[in-house]
């Protein structure tokens, strides 16, 4: 049975992805690492940047992955900063744009950060054996992407030093992320075939022209789906022209249909983004989908 969650917020809608800039006084809790590299790719180095709190022992890590069109965006400003203070490690990432590489460059760059959080987890104090993930828009679908594609060795790739670590994650957190590339071709064309949208860029439209089906679909998270996926939390707002809510019904109806854990948050009158998605209710329902997920022993 679907499971929908309506929510209003007061607070005001902002045409932004992420959220404002890390305020210094956040540093006095937290220890803050930025600009580790965890790979480098034809000599270019990708990085994160690292907040563990102070107060916590080896916490739980969330991965925040920036939105952007696939083709611009920064690891600086995590919209999910806030989880800090509620017993999490904050990990916010960097990885190739698609005038750089084209896909499955990204997500390769994504799980090759993983593989180097959970080497890494012991030197920088905290958790690496449950490790969630959130992003918004095109850190959404990658966020998803990360979460069903598991077992999907065809999707790891070979970035980084650590192809010893698990890539897999433990939940995702998705905010308005494209789900499925062959339907956004069948209901929002005018994105999904021109310049609009970056997932043309993505699948390497400029160069080869209209994506193909199969390779729509091998960028899709719909095409993943496996009884083996992590728990899943979604927000979309009902405005959203940017990302269809189709997109996110369709992930979830297949986590339904297959019989998983997944929540869509439907933000009564949100378009695509804003800081609203991260604020009030809709931040508190984030953090208690993460406590009901992590290892109990370590709550």
């Amino acid at each position: 049975m679907r499971i929908l969650v309506l929510l209003t917020a007061a607070l005001p809608f902002f045409a932004i992805t992420d959220a404002p800039s890390v305020r210094g006084d956040e540093t006095d809790s937290v220890t803050v690492r930025r600009d580790l590299t965890y790979a480098s790719v034809d000599g270019k180095p990708l990085k994160l940047d690292l907040y563990v709190p102070k107060a916590a022992s080896k916490p739980p890590l969330v991965v925040w992955i920036h939105g952007g069109g696939w083709r611009a965006g920064s690891k600086k400003s995590p919209a999910l900063m806030e989880v800090t203070k509620h017993g999490y490690a904050l990990a916010s990432i960097d990885y190739r744009f698609a005038q750089q590489a084209i896909f499955p460059a990204q997500i390769h760059d994504c799980k090759a950060a993983v593989r180097w959080l959970r080497a890494h987890a012991d030197e920088y104090g905290y958790d690496g054996n449950w490790i969630a993930v959130a992003g918004s828009s095109a850190g959404g679908h990658l966020a998803l992407l990360l979460g069903v594609s598991g077992d999907t060795d065809k999707l790891d790739g070979e970035v980084g030093e650590h192809l010893d670590q698990s890539s897999k994650v433990q939940a995702v957190i998705d905010y308005f992320g494209p789900s499925d590339f062959v339907l956004r071709g069948k209901t929002q064309p005018d994105r999904a075939y021109s310049e609009l949208s970056g997932s043309f860029d993505l699948l390497g439209g400029p160069v080869n022209g209209r994506p193909t089906p199969e390779a729509e679909a091998y960028a899709s998270p719909a095409t993943y789906v496996s009884a083996n996926d992590p728990p899943l939390l979604i927000f979309h707002g009902d405005k959203d022209e940017v990302v269809l809510m189709d997109q996110s019904q369709r992930i979830e109806k297949l986590y339904h249909h297959t019989k998983l854990d997944a929540t869509l948050v439907v933000v009564d009158g949100a378009g695509h983004g804003g800081r609203r998605f991260f604020r009030g209710d809709y931040f508190e329902t984030a953090v208690k989908f993460l406590n009901e997920h992590r290892p109990k022993e370590v709550q």
